[in-house]
């Protein structure tokens, strides 16, 4: 293990980005995962896909079992200089209006769901009485 505590920057860790050298920044920390891109059962595009970046939230987002993030310790070559990422990166707060958006949404639905019936009924109620009056 001797590249125990290296600090690379995102440009150093972005140049390895082939399925013969392939690293990835997760949690703060560079992982060598070159030798697992064949057996990770996400498929190896998605590890190539994911270099050159901050690659945590993608990671996250799986939802890794204690099991993937042991085996990574195996691979761990340093830790990423957190300067050099864009912070751009880190940016994900459009998520919460999207949430409210939703639940406004579904609640539109909901009461549309309840009141199209009873205006169909109303409807038919109304065009029943019209027609009765007309004929007498």
């Amino acid at each position: 293990m001797g590249g125990e505590g290296k600090v690379f920057s995102l440009s150093e860790v972005a140049e390895h980005n082939s399925s013969k050298d392939c690293w990835l920044v997760i949690g703060g920390k560079v992982y060598d995962v070159t030798k697992f891109l064949e057996d990770h059962p996400g498929g190896d595009e998605v590890l190539l896909s994911a270099t050159g970046k901050d690659a945590t939230d993608d990671f996250e987002d799986v939802g890794h079992s204690s099991t993937a993030r042991a085996m990574m310790d195996e691979m761990y070559v340093g830790d990423i200089n957190t300067a050099t990422i864009p912070t751009k990166v880190k940016y994900t707060p459009p998520k919460q209006p999207q949430y409210n958006h939703d639940k406004t949404s579904e609640f539109i639905i909901k009461i549309l769901q309840f009141l199209v019936p009873i205006l169909i009924l109303g409807f038919a109620v109304a065009m029943r009485f019209y027609t009765k009056q007309s004929t007498e």
